[in-house]
């Protein structure tokens, strides 16, 4: 059997390293640690966020302690493989103030007697002033205590001394533990402690021990004074590990991580398994694993012998001495197998988002608003029996064809059949009197057998997207009781009113709503494509001018405006290459070849290829060499015979015979507007 402890560094970021992120489930993790109880340190979480395989792992029962104020900080957790061990008693905390709800019995207890403020010698805070009560020392979830037959296991992790103001809170805890296990001593029990204890038990254990200057002043430290002190030989626990490895150098299990240190192994020793001397027998072997990463920590273990003989030539086998029943029913209350989210007696947060059914069986409670087929009984079955003659509703409306608007009709009914109270039901006769045409009887069956259809077609289904681009579709009003002359008026109003707005909505239906609902049941390739349609990029608008799509742009030029996209005309004249006469010069022959100083420019070719416009600026030349002094007509006259339009946009140049600035188009007549 495997005893392992690890100071983790958060439940949540032990995943993401190597190899526990090659695990699907807390399970493979467990296993890989190849122990039977696995102890851990610095969960830093909280039971509610705690995920449920963490919890619940297959083959585990766990047990944990989280801080009370602090959210993600501190927290302890033992595991126990449940094929190999079974825990007989939990506790959370060292003093007996932290218990469940309700509180444990006295069976229920790992100890009859718990750590006290006014007996044991607390250490003064800056202020002088002694704790009265251990309550401040439990609050941060650092302790978790499990009976094992055998032994007592307390996994501890002991508070670090960040400051000179948290001396006194750490050196308080210490006491507080070696007070317990004094108590659980001198019950007869074997005592196991494990967890990161936050001291360094020896200079052989800091890596900065062997200075001489260390050395002297090691134990000057009040922290180190008392764990000397409780260690043996003076005190009564036994660094087991260091039992095999009494003089083994860089045995370290912590690592500065913000400096690299543990490539260089430059690190303390603080994590330690401590036994009463009843257990030294038992232990086998102990050591680190330095190997496993994921942690500033590194685990170490313990390994328990399967047999031993005591000093009286007694054989003993540890499966003889530990409980091993795999009873999960009679499980500690400290548990996490018995806590109410897990136990089926509390409702979780999930439930509310499940698929349920929209409609109830006819055997359902008639009282109940949220259930449709309820309304249905109240409307067809219970209300002649229920409402006196003189109650009947007097409007008879023929039910719809549509699905939807029985639907709705059937809402409506029934809404106004359970919001009906009774001093209404007792009104004076002869005011509330109403006449039920002859027909009312079959029309109301009618009526219930489509709705019963329709609920048939909902229940279970899925909506469907056509359903949302539907008409809205017209529900008839909710029939109440009326006096017994509006009877015959107000039901010849509803049925013209009625029968109107099924003829108009028939009549202002367009091609695209008739087509969506042609396809309100279709198959799944209708379907199919209409979520293609809706999901589809949206198409570029067509230009006004030429009437074929446009072409999308995206903004490049650093400001409010960069990224944002907009449409151009594919072939615009704003797309047209600006021409500078400085690094150009153009032939106006009939092979209108454009040429640059460096190389041609292809898309200006390509340009003038396909749209048969030039956009010019500057001087043009007629043989390739530049002339300052060509007049402005003969440049348009060449212009229109070389090219079927362009734009020309002259610029004086020195020694030019047009000084001023001209435009010119040709041949752009529906282009530019």
């Amino acid at each position: 059997m495997r005893i392992l402890s690890w100071n983790i560094n958060g439940i949540r970021t032990l995943p993401q390293y190597h190899p526990w992120n090659t695990f699907t489930s807390f399970q493979g993790i467990l296993e890989h640690l190849k122990a039977d109880i696995i102890c851990f340190q610095e969960m830093k979480t909280s039971r509610s966020n705690l995920s449920r395989c963490v919890a619940l792992p297959d083959d585990f029962e766990a047990f944990f302690s989280f801080p009370q104020n602090k959210g993600g900080y501190s927290g302890v957790a033992v595991y126990s493989d449940s094929r190999t061990i079974t825990p007989l008693r939990a506790e959370e905390g060292l003093s007996g103030i932290l218990q469940p709800k309700p509180p444990l019995t006295l069976d229920d207890r790992i100890s009859r007697s718990y750590p006290c403020a006014h007996e044991i010698e607390l250490m003064p805070d800056e202020d002088g002033s002694t704790p009265s009560d251990l309550a401040a020392l439990e609050a941060e979830g650092r302790a978790l205590i499990v009976d094992f037959g055998l032994f007592v296991l307390i996994n501890v992790y002991c508070p670090n001394e960040t400051s000179d103001a948290r001396l006194p809170f750490k050196i308080n805890y210490h006491t507080m533990l070696q007070d317990r296990v004094r108590t659980l001593m001198n019950e007869g029990r074997e005592v196991v402690v494990v967890g990161d204890i936050n001291i360094c038990a020896t200079p052989l254990d800091h890596c900065d021990g062997h200075l001489s200057s260390n050395t002297a002043t090691f134990y000057d430290h009040p922290a180190r004074a008392w764990f000397h002190r409780w260690l043996s030989p003076i005190g009564c626990m036994t660094d087991a590990v260091r039992t095999f490895w009494p003089g083994r150098k860089g045995m370290y299990t912590c690592w500065n991580m913000k400096i690299s240190a543990r490539e260089s192994n430059y690190g303390t020793r603080v994590d330690y398994i401590l036994v009463t001397p009843g257990m030294l027998p038992w232990i086998k072997h102990g050591d680190i694993q330095p190997s496993l990463k994921g942690s500033d920590h590194c685990p170490i273990y313990i390994d328990l012998h399967d047999e031993i003989i005591t000093d009286a030539g007694e054989r003993l086998s540890l499966r003889d001495v530990l409980p091993v029943d795999g009873n999960r029913k009679d499980l500690p209350r400290l548990a996490a197998r018995r806590w109410e989210e897990y136990s089926g007696k509390q409702t979780l947060l999930s439930t509310f988002f499940g698929k349920r059914n929209m409609l109830l069986s006819p055997n359902s409670s008639p009282h109940s608003s949220l259930s449709l087929a309820a309304d249905m009984q109240l409307s067809g079955e219970h209300s002649d029996a229920a409402q006196p003659d003189h109650m009947q509703p007097a409007v008879g409306i023929p039910p719809p064809t549509h699905p939807s608007l029985s639907f709705q009709n059937l809402a409506c009914t029934s809404t106004s059949q359970l919001l009906a109270s009774p001093p209404k039901l007792q009104s004076n006769p002869t005011s509330s009197r109403q006449t039920a045409p002859p027909d009312s009887s079959a029309k109301r069956k009618s009526s219930d057998s489509s709705a019963k259809k329709a609920s048939k077609k909902l229940k279970g289904s899925q909506s469907k997207l056509s359903s949302f681009f539907a008409p809205p579709s017209i529900s008839p009003p909710c029939s109440q009781g009326k006096s017994s002359g509006d009877v015959p008026d107000h039901q010849d109003y509803i049925d013209s009113d009625y029968q109107l707005a099924l003829e108009l909505s028939a009549s202002f239906e367009n091609p695209l709503s008739q087509g969506l609902l042609a396809s309100a049941t279709p198959s799944a390739s209708h379907s199919k494509a209409a979520w293609s349609q809706l999901m589809a990029p949206i198409q570029p608008p067509n230009c006004f001018v030429h009437g074929e799509p446009a072409k999308e742009h995206t903004v490049n030029k650093p400001g409010p405006n960069k990224g944002k996209t907009f449409f151009l005309c594919a072939r615009s004249v704003l797309s047209v290459p600006f021409i500078s006469p400085l690094s150009n010069s153009f032939h106006l022959d009939q092979s209108a070849r454009v040429t640059t100083r460096a190389k041609t420019n292809a898309s200006v070719k390509k340009w003038i290829t396909d749209t048969g416009v030039i956009f010019l600026n500057g001087r043009a030349t007629s043989d390739g060499k530049p002339r300052t002094s060509l007049p402005r007509h003969e440049i348009k006259n060449s212009l229109e015979a070389n090219y079927t339009s362009g734009i020309y946009i002259h610029t004086p140049g020195r020694g030019c015979s047009c000084p001023s600035l001209g435009i010119y188009f040709w041949g752009l007549e529906g282009v530019i507007a």
